[in-house]
Order: C-alpha cells, then structure tokens, then sequence
C-alpha cells in the first residue's frame, strides 16, 4: 500500500465513522448492499455537513459545480502547504498520483492504467476525439441532444480527417422517450462505415438518461464480422451519471468513457477521468505531451514513442496538483457512502420532485418520470415564464435553480446528496405559487 493510499485512509476515517450509520464498516471498509435501504434524514444530514454550503439556501444546481466534502478540502489543503513549503521535492519524491488511480480504478470497476487524468469533460472529450486515427469518408455518429462539447470535439475531428459527422434524435419529446425507441434509433442509423459513435449517458438539456448498455450490445452485433480497422468505437460522455448511478464500466458496456469530476462525484474542481478498455488505447494519438517515463525516456533515446497507453493521454505540464492529488478523497467519500445508497437517495428525490411538478396544471415537465429513464437532472417549465424568470423567481426564495444552455432552453434543478425531502417540498411549494 503506497503513503498516499494511507494518507487518504488516514484521512477518511472521520468521515468512515460517520458513514458507518449509513451502511458502512469502519473495520471492512465501505459496502455496497445489493438492495440498499433509505437512511433516515439525520443520517443523510451528516452526509450534509461535510460541507460548507452557505446555509439557508436550497442549493439545486450542485450538478455544474460541487462544493468540496471536508475530506476533499483537507486533502487540498494538505498537498497545497506541502507545495508552498517545498514545490520541487513534493513534486520530484512523490508518487501523488498511483493512490488516485487506484481509487478511481476501485470506484469505476475498472483498472489504474485504463484511467487517463483530465481536468473536466470537456477535456477528456478532446483528447478523445482527437485522438482517433479517422480517415477520410468514416462515418462518425452522434445525436441531435449532445452538448456543444461532444459536437464541436468531433467537427474539430472531422475537419482534420475528412470524416463526416452524423446527428440522429432519439426522441422527439423527451417525456416521452423510451429505451427501445432510443435503442432503434441508434441501431437503425449505423452504416457500414460507421467508425465512431459519440453518446451521453444523460442529457443536460433534457435530462434523459439514454440506455448505454442496450446501445452498447447493438454496436457489439454490428462489429461482429468486422475487421479490427472497421470496428465501431463506442464512446460516452458519462458526467451526469457519474456519481449518481450504481454501474461499473463493465455494466455499462462502452470503450471510452469521459467525466469530470467536479459535478456529481464532489471531486476537486478542475479535475475529470477517461477511461478506456486497455486494449484500445492504442488506437488514439496523444495531442497534449505527457511527462510519463515510457514517452519520455523514449525521447531522451532518440527513438519513436511508444504505443498509446492511458497513461500517455494524460496531459503532461504542470497542472492544479493539489486538486488532481486530492481526486482519490472524492472517490473514496462516494464509496464510504455506498454507491447503491447514493444512487437510491439521488432517485429518491428526484422521483419526489417529478412527481409534484407532474401534480401541477401550469407546469410542463420534460424529464422521463421513470428512474431507468433519468438520473439527477430534470427540466421544465411553466406556463407563461421564461426560464430565466422561473430561475430568478425561485432565487428570490433562496432556492438554487439553472437553466439549460441550448437553443431551446428550459428550467432545470438537480435534486443530489445534498437536499433533503423538506428541501424539495420547499421548492415545489413555491413553484406552485407560480401559478
């Protein structure tokens, strides 16, 4: 076990004791029960405190930035006095980075050297698609619902390479989305030369959470036969489901995988993962150099760099070490609560909010009711006010709400970890006073 594994323990035991009451072993370590039970609210409260959220709000917009759990802050605080003290040998001495991919590796149900370090998704995306040896004329499938970042990552691709990108909806309303149509869809728009396709775990205009596995056995059938160079590389933007739902990489079935980690997960801000099956990397080229020992010595040798590995599509240069090197807290936080109890609380909550904006005549809810349909995010909107209104409206109230930054734009909160049943009455009880 490396110091930093120790420190992080040493750290989280705190933490590890308060958890306990919520499903948790200070002597085994964390535990995820197969079928979690609720906490009660006190116990949830004490999940709460760990952070210093200005109090006498009810903050609902957690998902675009997270404020830091007292074992994240400790950490960053840790490695930065340890920087301004002595930057060269904290930087030259010691492994800072081996605990964090461990405990990324532990959480994600994957492995240390499938795991590259970013710092957000958007740079995970680009690196990604940038990576990719496209040729001219493949065919590069996404959809209509994705972020700028996704879209503007695989036109900049595109543009380098001749290849075309697609867009496909996969729904029309997305209350009415279904797994199968989405599925379909998908299915029904790969080409023969079809090399890529671009997805998002949950989308944040909409908050639909798309069916990644069903999605991911449909492009399995369609590379069966295929030869490695046509394969079908299937890619997700994970951010808003990372952090909320209960899967591993395994679950989810795709080969790359991007996430920042200053949403959902309560990482450092400036902080993001993409991972990738080991077996893949090699098929992308690193756009940013990376200080690692194999690219490294190679160049110091004169000699061609080596094979693509995660390690190497981690953008070398000097970055915010005292947040990347406190990363493993946030994971190891998540999983002293139990990932199955976070995934039930989050839904929870979620459920109580969609069910009272559904109960209401002059609201529109455009978020899927259903939990295999949505995570944490849910959008809306209310007869008469724009969004920006509704979300001034409830600031007015103390109540934290965003709106959705797409050319059809709508009100969207985000029920997490950090409200509370009575949080979410609040906000109903004003919203239907917007009547």
């Amino acid at each position: 076990m490396d110091s930093a594994t120790v420190k992080r323990r040493q750290l989280l035991a705190g933490l590890l004791a308060t958890a306990g009451a919520i499903g948790c072993n200070p002597q085994t370590g964390p535990t995820v029960p197969a079928l979690p039970e609720p906490a009660t609210a006190d116990e949830w409260q004490r999940v709460r405190a760990q952070f210093e959220l200005s109090p006498g709000w009810v903050h609902l917009g957690g998902f675009l930035l997270a404020s830091h759990p007292k074992p994240v802050r400790e950490a960053i605080e840790r490695h930065r006095k340890a920087l301004d003290d002595d930057p060269v040998q904290t930087l030259e001495e010691h492994d800072h980075t081996s605990g964090v991919l461990a405990a990324a590796a532990t959480y994600m149900g994957a492995k240390p050297e499938e795991i590259a370090l970013t710092d957000s998704t958007t740079m995970g995306l680009a690196l990604l698609y940038g990576g990719l040896s496209l040729r001219a004329g493949d065919d590069v499938l996404t959809t209509t619902h994705d972020h700028y970042a996704t879209h503007e990552s695989l036109r900049l691709a595109a543009e380098r390479s001749g290849a075309v990108v697609r867009r496909v909806g996969l729904y029309e309303r997305p209350s009415e989305a279904t797994s199968g149509a989405m599925t379909d869809a998908i299915a029904k728009a790969i080409r023969p030369e079809t090399r890529v396709v671009a997805l998002t775990w949950v989308h944040s205009s909409s908050g639909v959470k798309t069916p990644v596995r069903a999605i991911a056995d449909v492009i399995a059938n369609a590379n069966a036969g295929r030869a490695a160079k046509d394969r079908i590389l299937y890619c997700v933007d994970g951010v808003h489901g990372f952090g909320v739902d209960d899967v591993t990489m395994a679950d989810l079935g795709c080969d790359f995988f991007a996430a920042g980690c200053h949403k959902w997960l309560f990482g450092p801000r400036g902080t993001g993962i993409l991972w990738g099956k080991a077996e893949l990397w090699a098929m992308l080229r690193p756009s940013i150099p990376h200080f690692g020992r194999a690219a490294y010595q190679a160049w110091m040798k004169g000699e061609p760099p080596p094979p693509t590995t995660a390690d190497m599509m981690t953008p070398g240069g000097f970055h915010s070490f005292e947040h990347r090197w406190a990363l493993g807290e946030a994971f190891d936080f998540h999983r002293a609560i139990g990932k199955a109890r976070v995934a039930a609380r989050i839904h929870e909550l979620n459920r109580q909010c969609k069910e009272g904006l559904a109960a209401m005549k002059h609201v529109t809810l455009h978020t899927p009711r259903a939990d295999e349909l949505s995570a944490g995010i849910l959008t809306f909107e209310v007869a008469g006010l724009d969004p920006k209104e509704i979300v001034k409206r409830l600031k007015a109230r103390h109540i934290i709400a965003t709106t959705t930054p797409y050319a059809t734009s709508h009100a969207r909160l985000a029920p997490g970890l950090l409200n509370s049943p009575a949080d979410i009455e609040t906000t109903l009880r004003e919203l239907r006073a917007l009547a």
